[in-house]
């Protein structure tokens, strides 16, 4: 009797910590999602539109990323670090960037070369590189 009761507890025991670990497993991983969402023509060049979601757990104070611009051959056309300033934890923030001379309709592709900035009380400086999670709309080549 005493045998089976123990077994019983440790049978217990073990599916409560299986359950415990598929719970955690489950959890969201810490995420910096940057959607390059437009490339819209202006009169002096390009405004590039992103979605920046701080899922990080902690605020940003500054954010800044450095992102090359391929043209329409391929090559490298220029790269430059975009500042996207502080985000809340857990908001979404819309943010526009006007690049003087550049032809929106000849990027073929947006790469994100390295995170420069990534400022904030209780965050690794690598945090937002190693969540970083980028999308694009399907007609914009965008990744890391």
């Amino acid at each position: 009797m005493k045998t089976a009761l123990l077994a019983l507890a440790l049978c217990v025991l073990l599916v409560g910590s299986g359950f415990a670990v598929a719970q955690e497993a489950s959890a969201p991983a810490p995420a910096l999602s940057l959607e390059l969402n437009a490339l819209q023509p202006v009169e002096d060049g390009c405004r590039v539109t992103f979605l920046a979601t701080n899922g990080l757990g902690h605020p940003l104070d500054r954010a800044a990323v450095e992102m090359a611009f391929f043209g329409a051959s391929g090559a490298i056309d220029r790269i430059v670090t975009l500042d996207f300033r502080a985000l809340a934890e857990g908001k979404t923030k819309v943010l526009q960037f006007q690049l003087a001379r550049l032809d929106c309709a000849a990027v073929s592709r947006v790469l994100v070369n390295d995170i420069t900035a990534c400022e904030g009380e209780g965050l690794a400086p690598t945090a937002c590189l190693a969540g970083l999670a980028p999308s694009a709309r399907p007609d914009i080549a965008f990744g890391v």
